[in-house]
């Protein structure tokens, strides 16, 4: 049963979760430690969408740990499943993985050049490294480890044992016809990727209907180890099965009470966990509020292990921003890697933490990203003097840290406009950079590169990754003199009364008053004056402006702030490029 009702936009949805949820564990399992659950399937790259999966339940884990309150937030790495098919676009993968289609994921080959044993865990690796850099904390179950040790085998034996209940369960379905599709959110097990949401149609998602009627669980061949298979009979007493592979035709009879080379079928198994491990609080995808989901059905099969369906809001779709231009990204979707390579870990964070779970948003790797970092900047300043609104406040506190404490954040944390234009301009001369940076306040000057870091780093690689080609800032080498010959008498007074007050206005803040305040001046009007007391023929002047310092300095009529273009190309190449 999914939470109900909506925050409003005071209202902090993590603290309201948080509250439903102690409340609902006390009931289930007074005294225990809350659990709370995630899925992940590393059948490829783990995407930004899947990632919404696991903060949901950390930032409410979290919050109940703020509490005092013990908490485990489990998350089930689902590397049991099947390997389906070859994914597009992976380094060091090619069409030869399709001899492999059907095997766990765990006895596939990791891409050429990994370092890690098996499929799964390669995909799984990048994950759990995000992970970290966000302070996730979380208790992690291989699936492969939990089947292939045993210690779901009576809960096997039992679903087994109810196989004619749980059909009946899933035949109130077969026969009704399959919604539209939905946008995928869930990083659902691979098996429900093929099944029609509300069909059940699909027999691997369901369970095979061989010889042996309706079975709830999938053997591995043990000649090919594919997943191929049908129970062709099974001897409740005996617990005696046999199967055939359809796959190389090998077959074999096994009793199922000590059989470990298989697993229960996703909409059975999902459930199974549910009442296994206690789970009172999971998210689930937009996609599984229609009739026949896994999750809408798992909430009638858990009742057969002895269990309850979790409590949990279905979320909405993340969305990306500037993809097209992504470079970064293998198997073609943005994974929280990517994102974590051009911002820190605290935007991450708010931008999950900020929207309540049934909005969606889009992560930017765009030119949108300089304006997000923007607001998180006068966010964070309208927290630490005490003027934001008490939900932001919140989502900041999300952000920045967790019950464990503070996230390592950027020591001067400077605009990230500001670093991307100073990355642009020096193309990573440190030394270069470390005098832009020093003066831009020159009363309180940045003495190391360090102090900027992780920030700069993290806008330096939005720049080389992010940005094309044909964007990125390349300095004249030479003055252009045929511009400079032909510029009437009103823009020749505009570049001497810049170069004039060039040495005194060297500072970010000195410079931003000066080029702005130059038309101004022209106009008759006292450099300070504000857009109020001015026509607005003055904005025009402005562009105007603009536009003929940045074709002086950089050949096209855009380019970074002028400010920090003017302090990286310097006073003495600045006056050369103008003509002085």
């Amino acid at each position: 049963m999914p939470i109900v009702g909506q925050s409003t936009e005071t209202t902090d949805w993590v603290s309201r979760f948080a509250d439903e949820v102690i409340e609902e564990s006390e009931r289930r399992a007074p005294g225990k430690p809350v659990v709370v659950a995630s899925g992940l399937s590393p059948s490829g790259p783990i995407h930004l969408g899947n990632l919404r999966e696991v903060m949901t339940p950390h930032l409410v884990a979290d919050e109940i740990r703020r509490r005092g309150r013990q908490v485990r937030h489990l998350i089930s790495w689902d590397d049991y499943d099947r390997y389906r098919k070859v994914p597009q676009g992976i380094a060091g993968v090619d069409e030869s993985w399709a001899e492999h289609i059907g095997k766990p994921l765990t006895s596939v080959p990791a891409p050429h050049g990994s370092a890690h044993p098996n499929w799964a865990e390669h995909f799984k690796a990048a994950m759990v490294e995000s992970l970290a850099e966000l302070g996730v904390e979380f208790d992690g179950i291989s699936q492969t480890a939990q089947y292939t040790s045993g210690v779901y085998r009576e809960q096997i034996l039992h679903a087994v044992r109810h196989r004619g209940d749980i059909d009946a369960i899933l035949d109130q379905y077969r026969t009704k016809k399959a919604p539209a599709k939905k946008q995928q959110q869930k990083p659902l097990d691979e098996a429900e990727l093929e099944a029609a949401e509300g069909s059940g149609a699909a027999a691997e998602d369901d369970g095979s209907s061989g010889t042996a009627g309706y079975f709830p669980y999938k053997p591995y061949c043990g000649n090919c180890e594919k997943d191929l298979t049908t129970v062709t009979s099974y001897v409740d007493d005996s617990t005696e099965l046999s199967y055939t592979c359809t796959a190389c035709g090998f077959a074999e009879t096994v009793r199922l009470n000590e059989f470990n080379r298989g697993k229960l079928v996703w909409k059975v198994d999902w459930p199974m966990r549910w009442a296994y491990e206690g789970v009172v609080f999971e998210p689930s995808g937009v996609d599984h509020s229609s009739p026949g989901s896994s999750f809408q059905v798992g909430g009638q099969i858990v009742g057969i292990f002895g269990g309850k369906q979790p409590i949990g809001p279905m979320y909405a779709f993340v969305g990306i921003s500037g993809m097209a231009k992504m470079s970064s990204s293998k198997g073609g979707v943005p994974t929280p890697g990517d994102a974590l390579k051009i911002m820190e870990p605290q935007i991450l964070r708010w931008l999950y933490a900020r929207r309540r779970p049934n909005q969606s948003f889009k992560i930017a790797f765009d030119q949108e990203i300089q304006r997000l970092y923007d607001e998180w900047d006068k966010l964070d300043a309208k927290v630490a003097e005490g003027s934001a609104l008490p939900a932001d406040v919140a989502a900041h506190s999300r952000a920045v840290g967790t019950a464990g404490g503070e996230l390592p954040r950027t020591p001067r944390p400077l605009p990230y406009r500001t670093l991307a234009s100073v990355a642009d301009i020096t193309a990573g001369e440190a030394e270069q950079a470390l005098r832009i940076l020093s003066e831009l306040d020159p009363e309180n000057p940045i003495a190391a590169l360090d102090e900027a870091r992780p920030r700069y780093d993290k806008a330096e690689a939005w720049i080389n990754n992010h940005v094309p080609a044909d964007q990125r800032t390349i300095v004249r080498e030479e003055p252009d003199t045929d511009l400079l010959k032909s510029l009437d008498e009103a823009s020749q007074q505009s570049l001497r009364l810049l170069l004039d007050g060039l040495a005194e206005h060297w500072s970010l803040d000195g410079l931003t008053h000066l080029v702005y305040g130059v038309p101004k001046v022209q106009a008759g009007f006292a450099a300070d004056a504000t857009p109020k007391e001015l026509p607005p023929e003055i904005k025009t002047a402005q562009r105007t402006f603009f536009a003929l310092l940045y074709h002086l300095l950089v050949g096209r009529d855009t380019g970074p702030r002028l400010p920090t273009l003017l302090l990286a190309v310097g006073q003495d190449r600045v006056r050369a490029l103008l003509g002085e």
